[in-house]
């Protein structure tokens, strides 16, 4: 008998488990227009009809429509290609402007690492003895490292888009 009961009640736990419950979602706008979601209703607030998601494993994403590429319309202004030419002219030097200026902070700041690399945080106890600071140079250290990261990052950055317009 209490074995029934056991598996019984395992049954009815799993099957609750299959079931997922589907929670209400309630929007509320204020006298200031702030949206407000929650699963509790108050005074003013608009239930929400939200279809659950798919379950089980055959469940996939929703399928998107295609899109369709609307026209450009006749009255669009248009370049012509001279002037676009010039235009893209203009924006391949200034990035490859802004392409040496990077790689000379790069330099400067790999120059800037490697010297700060070469020179340990120390300071001098009231004994006279030398110490070193070790956390204060691991925290410069990562400084300096975050800062060519970020010059070697724009670089890469800037190269990728010079390449697009070759």
């Amino acid at each position: 008998m209490n074995k029934t009961l056991i598996i019984l009640g395992l049954c009815f736990y799993l099957l609750g488990l299959a079931h997922v419950a589907q929670a209400q979602i309630y929007k509320h706008v204020d006298a200031n227009g702030k949206v407000t979601y929650s699963n509790i209703p108050s005074k003013g607030a608009t239930k929400l009809d939200i279809e659950p998601p798919p379950q089980g494993n055959n469940a996939s994403a929703p399928e998107r429509p295609n899109r369709v590429k609307t026209p450009t319309p006749a009255d669009f202004p248009r370049v012509d290609r001279g002037t676009q030419s010039q235009r893209d002219d203009k924006r391949k030097q200034i990035l490859q402007s802004e392409l040496e200026i990077e790689k000379k902070a790069l330099e400067e700041a790999n120059q800037a690492y490697a010297e700060g690399k070469s020179k340990p945080e120390v300071y001098r106890g009231a004994n006279g003895r030398t110490f070193r600071n070790v956390a204060k140079y691991e925290e410069k250290m990562q400084r300096l490292q975050a800062d060519v990261d970020l010059h070697k990052g724009n670089v890469e950055l800037l190269q990728k888009e010079l390449a697009t317009l070759n």
